[in-house]
């Protein structure tokens, strides 16, 4: 079943990058692999409550239960011991990757107050790009007053591009809003 941002890509994208990168064979044209969303919890080391709130918050928005990222070595500075956790992330591929790319786009980017746009700065330089948001409130998901803190998470969306300007290209295209 394909949903409307991959009719999109299969009907139109794809033969305009064809047009625009010259490309010789039809597996050279980018494609998207996969959204990963990350969160540190840092404050989960002495509060568990927040490891199950922002579990429970990341399950609505992605519609996939994140994996808990354990501390590697203890680090006396910041107060963690080894072991125990102090992130969540999910990686989203195939059809929940395109639905939340779409929710993305269309309902919660808009929602961002005095929304110009997102930089189109945040390449890695291998046709991977890097979001990040400040509030989880802006998916349609999650209610204002179930939130016990504003907390942030970090997206990174992966494609099989070579260079940042045929990423630009196909995110362009899905619909993603950059003001430069």
């Amino acid at each position: 079943m394909n949903t409307s941002l991959q009719q999109l890509y299969i009907n139109k994208i794809v033969p305009d990058l064809e047009k625009q990168f010259n490309y010789k064979n039809r597996q050279e044209i980018p494609k998207l692999v996969k959204i990963t969303i990350n969160r540190g919890l840092g404050e989960a080391s002495q509060n568990s409550k927040v490891l199950d709130k922002s579990i429970e918050e990341l399950t609505l928005i992605t519609g996939q239960k994140p994996i808990i990222c354990k501390s590697k070595k203890a680090i006396a500075g910041f107060k963690i011991r080894e072991d125990i956790p102090i992130g969540i992330t999910v990686n989203l591929r195939r059809q929940k990757m395109y639905d939340f790319l779409n929710k993305l786009i269309n309902l919660s980017l808009p929602r961002i107050r005095d929304f110009r746009g997102i930089s189109n700065k945040h390449f890695d330089g291998r046709g991977n790009y890097n979001l990040g948001l400040r509030e989880q409130l802006i998916f349609p998901e999650i209610e204002y007053d179930q939130v016990d803190k504003v907390r942030g998470f970090d997206i990174s969306i992966v494609t099989t591009a070579k260079t940042d300007e045929e990423s630009l290209a196909l995110l362009k295209g899905l619909g993603m809003p950059f003001h430069n």
